[in-house]
């Protein structure tokens, strides 16, 4: 590892401990105790499949490339430190970026659910933001869901040979946004009882759009700035990853 990709390690980490340790408990993922007990059940049930082929894509990654432990470990440094500052929106909820488009990119998605609950998990526990009980919904839809519609609109863009650039930030954007697409539904099926599941759907959604949508904008800004710099000091780790072509 170069000293230029050691001094972003260590300004990765400082960001994510300088935001991660704010004082907002009221602003969360899906709270703890917001969910059924069965719901929370089927959630986490749901996830395990997906966390057992991101440990074995990370496993194989490493395997065949042990230099990317670096920017892998930044990637989910980045998840910490992004989807960490929070702005209260719907109750028993919050709207935040997610972060998780980046490692989706480079590592696919199915590596990105590890990362992704490994972040839940310590801002659970650390930072009373989400909890333990609805640690299996949140995966679901930042660590999943969302990951794996940013890594389709990533493909999309490369067939289409859009700009890598416009690619990384409209395939981070929309990820973010189905995050909250599938929060707002997990939260509609939980509590729709004085009306349909359409309706507690769409107030949901209509909730969520005014801070949500800014902050998708803005995530896709900050992931496409992160690339640049990737593509400046991590050449060959990205052509290791396949995203970058051509001669050293």
């Amino acid at each position: 590892m170069s000293m230029k990709q050691k001094k972003i390690l260590v300004l990765t980490s400082a960001f994510a401990l300088a935001f991660g340790i704010a004082p907002t408990v009221n602003a969360m993922h899906i709270m703890e105790g917001y969910l059924p007990g069965g719901f929370c059940i089927a959630w986490g049930v749901l996830c395990v499949p997906f966390l057992l082929a991101g440990f074995l894509s990370i496993q194989k990654t490493l395997n065949e490339h042990k230099n990317l432990i670096t920017i892998l470990a930044m990637s989910g440094a980045f998840i910490f430190v992004i989807s960490s500052l929070k702005l209260p929106s719907v109750t028993g909820s919050c709207s935040h970026m997610t972060g998780t488009g980046l490692g989706a990119i480079l590592f696919g998605p199915a590596a990105v659910s590890i990362l992704g609950l490994i972040v839940l998990l310590f801002q659970a526990i650390l930072l009373a933001h989400g909890g333990l009980t609805t640690i299996g919904a949140n995966t679901f839809s930042m660590a999943i869901a969302g990951p794996f519609a940013a890594y389709g609109i990533y493909v999309i863009c490369k067939k289409m040979k859009v700009n890598k650039r416009l690619s990384v930030f409209l395939a981070a954007a929309f990820g973010d946004l189905f995050t909250y697409c599938i929060t707002a539904g997990q939260l509609a099926i939980a509590h729709h009882a004085d009306a349909s599941f359409g309706e507690a759907l769409g107030k949901f959604m209509l909730i969520f759009a005014p801070t949500q949508v800014p902050l998708a904008i803005i995530e896709g800004i900050l992931t496409m700035v992160i690339f640049m710099g990737l593509e400046t000091y991590a050449k060959p780790e990205l052509r290791a990853m396949g995203i970058i072509r051509g001669a050293k």
